[in-house]
């Protein structure tokens, strides 16, 4: 376990990286850059947040995108509250360490204290990692005099791509995505950068997921 730990946590440093660039790029100073990544702790909604700022969106709006996007999170703390069984302080830790990789690792294990400490290390490990990745990016990038020719503003879209391509393994799936994405390249123009356009997207997925009566 402690490997598989070490090995989301290095990935997940790497991933950092782009972040840490990606958010001094957007206009974030390198306190506000690291400051995220320790407070947030959440990859998709960081990188959201960053995007829509980056995109010349409010931080209103971004702070709307990133929260829509984190509110995933308190489901799998319901799922992971009676499994770990913490008290006081280490609530509010293992709450901040509610991402999707510790979720995965933790109901992968069968046997309660496998999973603990399955959720625990692999907490831990991508928590440094991740800052730590998040801190080098950032002060790479304030060395550079124009970091946007590096191109990193690609790296969020692919990295959504490649969480999302495992999922879609049936034709359902695959017509809710394409048909989210062409909705949301159509009402692209007319909407402000952030969260009205997330909220789209997401409306088409639900009327997808939508049983249909026969």
């Amino acid at each position: 376990m402690i490997r598989d730990a070490l090995g989301i946590g290095i990935a997940s440093g790497a991933y950092a990286l782009s972040f840490g660039a990606i958010a001094t790029t957007a206009g974030l100073s390198l306190i506000q850059t690291v400051s995220l990544s320790v407070l947030m702790f959440t990859g998709a909604s960081q990188f959201a947040l960053v995007g829509v700022l980056g995109a010349g969106g409010s931080v209103w709006a971004g702070a709307a995108t990133a929260t829509l996007l984190g509110s995933r999170n308190a489901l799998y703390g319901l799922r992971l509250s009676g499994l770990l069984n913490v008290r006081g302080m280490r609530r509010f830790a293992a709450a901040h360490f509610v991402i999707d990789e510790t979720t995965a690792m933790a109901i992968a294990r069968e046997d309660e204290h496998e999973a603990r400490f399955a959720f625990w290390a692999t907490g831990v490990a991508i928590f440094t990692l991740w800052n730590l990745g998040t801190l080098i990016g950032a002060l790479a990038t304030h060395a550079l005099s124009n970091p946007k020719v590096l191109g990193l503003d690609a790296a969020p879209p692919a990295a959504f791509l490649a969480l999302l391509a495992p999922r879609l393994r049936s034709r359902e799936p695959i017509a809710i995505a394409v048909a989210a994405g062409v909705v949301a390249l159509v009402v692209l123009p007319f909407v402000p950068t952030g969260i009205p356009l997330l909220i789209v997207a997401a409306l088409v997925a639900l009327l997808g997921l939508r049983p249909v009566k026969k």
